[in-house]
């Protein structure tokens, strides 16, 4: 069993201030897999001021210092991608299949795609006889979550890193194992001594700390809806910039002109993939109403193909869910699918068959579902497609951005030109059509209650700099 009950402050593993410790389960197996320690203010206030600290110096190194640093981190991130998948496979249940392919590489990807944007940067530009520059905003509070639990933290790590600011980072408290894998990297790396910090704890303690923090800069939140509002609300006093990548229930809206079995089976084993639990999830299947019943028959065969059980085994492709608390939520949410009148078309309550421990959810899909029903409205975060039929495109679309959320969209059609009008209709961050989806250059995040800002590639960096103009900088 892993003893992670350090913190990472100021270039040291350092003592908590207080002996609080928690266990960390094994969703698949439910025994525990380690002990971490639980911050508090005292912490907070530690990590900040070595942060502070060290800005002052490292945000005056060069592009040249920084691109290489990054280049170091994926060096050694590669040599232990291993360890990260196997720590990401324990705390929060991903197939190993998925947890060493998309889980542990989409953070090596973050960090090498910062590398190469900081190298072509334009950090200033002139205006006549003016001089805009771009500079680190300071120190940076991240919070992340543990569904993705890599591909969160490298993608605020690398940009922040790659400006100059200097942060300190609370992971979830459900998957923190591969954060302190990732932290032994940035120490490896030889970052500098108070550039990046690392408190674990929970949000009422570490989270609510940073977001108060007077000498913290900007807080960068991934998590749930509820929460991201918490974090605004902490940061407001000290007016420091905030941006959060929330929820989401986004639409994927299969036109008439599609491949119907190619755009249901797409969909459906989407919204399998890490077991439901990803914020951008296609969980609302807006199909025509004549064609509702063949895309039920598709939905259902698909289902029957998913391999549910040993996260160990390379041939399972579904996982349990991270915990007991998000089991029990997603039960109460298929019961309520089925009391509120929506088909179910397979899965539902229970474990799957087969399995008698875990937090193991049946891949379940409901049909003849409205837009006003619960499953249509929340976020489920869990292995379970709302079906819902439409009468006409109009009707579609309007089905579509009846939502709180807005952070991703998929269209499909057999047509493109028709796909891309439709595309255009859809008030969310990201939209993919025909199961087209972008790499870390491509800008991540939402309208609406889904967030603000924008993570990823050049646009990543956007949130982590303050803007300068110099005037009559040029002038002779």
């Amino acid at each position: 069993m892993r003893d992670y009950t350090k913190f990472y402050i100021n270039g040291s593993w350092v003592e908590p201030t207080a002996n609080n410790t928690l266990a960390v389960e094994n969703p698949a197996t439910l025994e525990q897999c380690a002990t971490i320690a639980i911050g508090n203010d005292s912490d907070v206030d530690t990590a900040v001021a070595a942060a502070k600290a060290a800005f002052e110096t490292f945000s005056q190194t060069s592009v040249e210092e920084r691109a290489a640093l990054l280049d170091k981190i994926a060096e050694i991130y590669m040599a232990r991608i291993g360890d990260i998948a196997e720590a990401i496979r324990e705390e929060m249940g991903a197939p190993i299949s998925l947890a060493s392919t998309a889980q542990a590489y989409a953070g090596l990807a973050h960090i090498t795609e910062a590398a190469k944007i900081l190298r072509n940067f334009a950090f200033s530009e002139d205006l006549g006889a003016h001089r805009v520059v771009k500079e680190p905003i300071g120190v940076c509070g991240l919070i992340t979550p543990w569904n993705w639990p890599m591909n969160q933290v490298t993608c605020k790590v690398a940009p922040a890193l790659a400006v100059g600011c200097t942060m300190v980072l609370k992971p979830s408290e459900v998957a923190p194992l591969s954060s302190y894998i990732f932290t032994e990297i940035m120490h490896e790396a030889g970052v500098p001594a108070g550039v990046y910090n690392m408190v674990n704890g929970d949000g009422p303690g570490v989270g609510t700390a940073l977001s108060k923090h007077p000498d913290v800069d900007m807080m960068s939140f991934t998590g749930s809806t509820r929460a991201g509002s918490l974090v605004a609300q902490n940061a407001a006093p000290t007016v420091k910039r905030v941006t959060q990548e929330l929820g989401g229930k986004s639409p994927n809206i299969v036109l008439d002109d599609a491949d119907l079995e190619a755009a249901v089976t797409r969909g459906v084993l989407h919204m399998y993939n890490n077991t439901g639990q990803s914020c951008n999830a296609p969980s609302r299947m807006l199909v025509p109403r004549g064609r509702l019943a063949e895309a039920e028959q598709i939905a259902a065969a698909v289902s029957e193909t998913v391999v549910v059980g040993d996260t160990a085994n390379k041939d399972t492709t579904m996982g349990p869910v991270v915990s007991k608390v998000q089991w029990d939520k997603i039960q109460g949410l298929i019961q309520k699918g089925i009391d509120e009148g929506a088909k179910l078309v397979c899965g539902g309550t229970g474990l799957p068959d087969g399995v008698d421990a875990g937090h193991y959810v049946r891949p379940t899909v409901f049909s003849e579902a409205n837009n006003d029903m619960t499953i249509s409205r929340e976020e489920i975060f869990g292995p379970v497609l709302t079906m819902i039929p439409y009468d006409s495109e109009e009707e579609a679309i309007r089905i579509a951005n009846d939502t709180p959320y807005g952070l991703a969209g998929y269209v499909q059609s057999g047509d493109m030109d028709h796909a891309r009008a439709v595309a255009g209709k859809i008030r969310a961050g990201n939209i993919h059509i025909n199961g087209a989806s972008g790499g870390p250059d491509i800008p991540f995040g939402g309208y609406k209650q889904s967030g603000n800002g924008r993570e990823w590639g050049a646009h990543g960096f956007t949130d982590y700099l303050e803007i300068k103009a110099i005037e009559g900088y040029t002038a002779a």
